[in-house]
């Protein structure tokens, strides 16, 4: 296994069809690799002084860290939340075919 920057993003949206129409802008920016949509999440946390209790999305980003400044950028601009998940996740190791196509699939260029 290889050393690598790769890192996993988590994320939550509302639908499958909110999470795809995001995670393919995501790839259109070439800030992520791969998106995986987990559908049928149910989360419970506190909002706004309530317990909420919904279904969600959870969408696994697979990028690398240099990307996580550009990505940043791209949730404050594209994710429908107000205050949305963006936890990162360093990868210690992995197959290093599967760790280059991460880094040939992701820019470090900021859009």
């Amino acid at each position: 296994m290889g050393h690598t920057d790769a890192v996993v993003v988590l994320t939550t949206l509302a639908t499958t069809d909110e999470a795809a129409k995001f995670v393919k802008q995501l790839l259109e920016r070439r800030l992520v690799a791969c998106g995986t949509i987990l559908p049928g999440t149910r989360s419970l946390y506190r909002w706004e002084d309530k317990l909420a209790d919904e279904t969600e999305v959870v969408v696994m980003l697979k990028t690398r860290s240099g990307a996580i400044h550009g990505l940043e950028k791209a949730f404050k601009e594209l994710h429908p939340y107000k205050v949305p998940e963006l936890l990162t996740i360093p990868v210690s190791g992995g197959l290093e075919r599967y760790l280059g196509w991460i880094n040939a699939e992701t820019s470090l260029t900021i859009v």
